[in-house]
């Protein structure tokens, strides 16, 4: 799944090709006019596909912008204001292009399944190969709360306060620190990669409980998230299975790799063990990682 450094760089990908364009048009895949007709919320969700193309046919893209995981494409069509919101899911990518063909990637190419018709020719195409992704057109980030359970942008100078706020509350308390650094209401954009690399650069034992934690490891914790989805966008993002930027390359942070689905520990040798916490794989050093 994309986590925050690939959807930063899918944003940035995109960023100069769109904003000032109008949006003259909107294409859907057969796919997501066939669920839609069935009942399912495939892709555009929380509006019909009629809805969306009266709210986002005419509009122009103002802004570009990433909360979390999330993409938010700010539209104004005369005092009109919209806001697309985009998750990528599992697979999704947002690419710019002439025409679908010019996808370098066979599956992507394939996979397209919205298309925004752009006034200087381009197209912004949405592809997803698991089709997990989700575009809603909302009038207000409130219409959609799940933007607003989100914790404050890592990066952001009240980031570590509200963190180190959320230990206090009771669901937490016993959960083990892996869980519960991926919750977006803790950390935004921490996904399972980041959040196994973490822990390993902290020293943190991925099953401890949260309550176990001393401050400072609390805080040596975070650190070590900010450190990794920097050094993550530093490097592009991580290319391990579908993820590619908006131009079709592929990202480096794979090669930076300390544990996750990692054979030995590169800094004492020893086997990395893998478990499954919260549903996730878990990748860490028992050696390193007490």
């Amino acid at each position: 799944m994309p986590e925050l450094p690939e959807v930063e760089h899918v944003k940035r990908g995109i960023v100069p090709h769109v904003i000032g364009q109008r949006i003259i048009d909107v294409t859907f895949s057969n796919k997501v006019i066939e669920g839609k007709a069935t009942g399912k919320e495939t892709i555009i969700k929380g509006i019909s596909l009629e809805a969306f193309k009266m709210n986002t046919i005419g509009y122009t893209i103002e802004d570009v912008t990433r909360r979390s995981k999330y993409l938010l494409y700010k539209l104004k069509n005369e005092n009109h204001e919209r806001t697309l919101i985009a998750h990528l899911g599992m697979a999704g990518g947002f690419f710019v292009a002439s025409k679908i063909e010019d996808i370098v990637i066979a599956n992507y190419r394939k996979h397209w399944h919205v298309v925004f018709h752009l006034n200087n020719g381009l197209k912004l195409i949405y592809s997803d190969i698991r089709r997990f992704g989700e575009i809603r057109n909302v009038a207000m980030l409130t219409d959609y709360p799940s933007i607003n359970e989100i914790a404050p942008e890592p990066f952001s100078d009240e980031a570590e306060a509200h963190y180190l706020s959320q230990f206090a509350h009771k669901k937490y308390q016993k959960m083990p620190i892996k869980q519960m650094i991926l919750e977006h209401r803790v950390i935004a954009g921490c996904g399972n990669i980041y959040a196994c690399e973490a822990l390993f650069d902290a020293k943190i034992n991925p099953h401890t409980p949260a309550n176990a934690l001393t401050v400072v490891q609390r805080q040596a914790v975070f650190r070590s998230v900010v450190k990794v989805l920097d050094m993550g966008i530093q490097s592009g993002g991580t290319s391990i299975s579908d993820y590619v930027h908006a131009d079709g390359q592929r990202g480096t942070m794979q090669n930076n790799l300390k544990v996750y689905k990692q054979k030995t520990c590169s800094s004492c040798g020893s086997a990395i063990t893998t478990a499954m916490i919260g549903g996730r794989n878990t990748h860490y050093c028992e050696h390193c990682q007490h």
